[in-house]
């Protein structure tokens, strides 16, 4: 072999050797081993290889063994579409994570006694309840609102400001709403999940911001129909100490999310230690969702290969 064409095949052999890195996912799809856990991409995560159909994004996500899906704007997507969703996660056989039924970060929905808030709150549990049916969901997310927070729209607003309710008033009609929810779905055996949201990043002014709260909550509905949605992104930042937190509220968890910190992008990329947090909530024997809440920390079909290999690094296969 003269050294021109030496160069060429090794030129040739360099670009097909990075090709088949770039592919390596796809490659891999009929032989890829279903992760331990119930981990859950959401649309759009593994657009770069699968392309922009959400049916061939869960298609791509079962074959690289994941065994979930996640998809808050469920209720975006036309009923046709959710058909098809639910059709093919069960062939597929996936598990359909949450999708979101009810969501407010600056109203005080849940926490003011308001008729307009409630009416809008049953109305889009009732709707949530249809959804579910079509994709075979049993659990969807439920985010309370904000604190009372002296809203102008109140009729006793006025130029000193309007009244606000003792912190004590909020959590009872928090309470009596949720319960009044739990009448629409539990006829339905879906479950609505309340998720605490952190004040120090992204929700400033939210009700629902600490595990314990939760608990306190969901002790309080009282109803296998309500529990936790333990978001584990959300809960390193406001509070911390995960393994105790998640043990202390763990009869209440219903659903957890990922998402390292900071930066809310996949495991070992922040500060989390998933390989522990995610042993530790197998060996209680979990058999849930965990939804993967967070973004790609690389662009592209590289990121994309880079966040499957970082949950098989981390899952306690």
């Amino acid at each position: 072999m003269n050294t021109t064409t030496r160069r060429n095949f090794l030129s040739t052999s360099a670009l097909a050797a990075g090709a088949l890195l770039t592919q390596a996912p796809l490659r891999a799809q009929s032989a890829a081993q279903r992760f331990a856990l119930g981990y859950a991409p959401h649309p759009d995560m593994f657009k770069n290889h699968a392309g922009a159909d959400v049916l061939d994004q869960i298609r791509f996500a079962a074959d690289q063994g994941f065994t979930a899906w996640e998809h808050n704007p469920l209720s975006q997507e036309t009923p046709e579409m959710q058909d098809k969703i639910g059709k093919l996660l069960a062939e597929k056989k996936m598990q359909m994570g949450v999708f979101i039924a009810f969501s407010d970060f600056d109203r005080p929905v849940f926490t003011k006694k308001r008729d307009d808030y409630q009416a809008e709150v049953l109305a889009a549990m009732k709707n949530a309840v249809e959804i579910a049916k079509r994709v075979g969901a049993k659990w969807m997310t439920v985010v309370p609102g904000s604190v009372d927070q002296q809203q102008k729209d109140d009729p006793k607003w006025n130029k000193y400001g309007g009244p606000r309710l003792a912190e004590g008033h909020q959590f009872a009609n928090v309470i009596d709403l949720l319960r009044r929810c739990v009448d629409v779905i539990a006829p339905h055996d879906v479950v609505m999940v309340l998720e605490a949201l952190n004040t120090k990043t992204n929700h400033g002014g939210v009700f629902l911001t600490r595990s314990d709260q939760a608990y306190a909550v969901c002790r309080a509905v009282n109803s296998p129909h309500c529990k936790i949605l333990y978001d584990i992104y959300h809960m390193q930042i406001e509070e911390g100490n995960l393994i105790p937190n998640i043990d202390a509220c763990w009869d209440e968890i219903g659903y957890l999310q990922s998402g390292d910190n900071p930066g809310r992008k996949e495991p070992t990329t922040g500060e989390i230690n998933y390989s522990k947090v995610f042993s530790h909530i197998k060996s209680k024997g979990f058999s849930g969702v965990i939804g993967m809440e967070h973004g790609n920390a690389k662009p592209g079909k590289e990121g994309e290969a880079a966040l499957i290999a970082a949950y098989r690094s981390v899952d306690p296969a």
